[in-house]
């Protein structure tokens, strides 16, 4: 069980101290607490572009997914229920962007 003192290591998934720069099990070097607040801002963009304009697929084009994105564009978004779907996902934390890492807000 994670506690607040630990974080999971991008590379391996074990569980380390959430000041360490890289792991003790993997040795790769992790990634420092301005990615954090990137990743944050990344989060709430793709919140705005779901909401404002999902029906065009903005929120994939900026994280990366830009096939989804065309389709989404074409098809308005599913009607609005692919939209919908992918807001709920945002929400939940549950996104990840094109290159697999997680959106999450924190």
């Amino acid at each position: 069980m994670k506690k607040d003192n630990q974080k999971y290591c991008a590379e391996c998934g074990e569980l380390i101290n959430i000041k360490a720069e890289i792991c003790p099990k993997c040795g790769v070097r992790q990634k420092s607490a301005i990615s954090t607040n990137t990743q944050n801002d990344k989060w709430l963009v793709s919140i705005l572009l779901c909401f404002f304009l999902g029906p065009i697929g903005a929120h994939r084009f900026y994280t990366g997914h830009i096939g989804i994105g065309v389709i989404q564009l074409l098809t308005l978004g599913g009607c609005g229920i692919w939209v919908l779907i992918d807001f709920i996902i945002l929400l939940t934390g549950n996104f990840k962007d094109a290159e697999g890492n997680p959106i999450t807000n924190g």
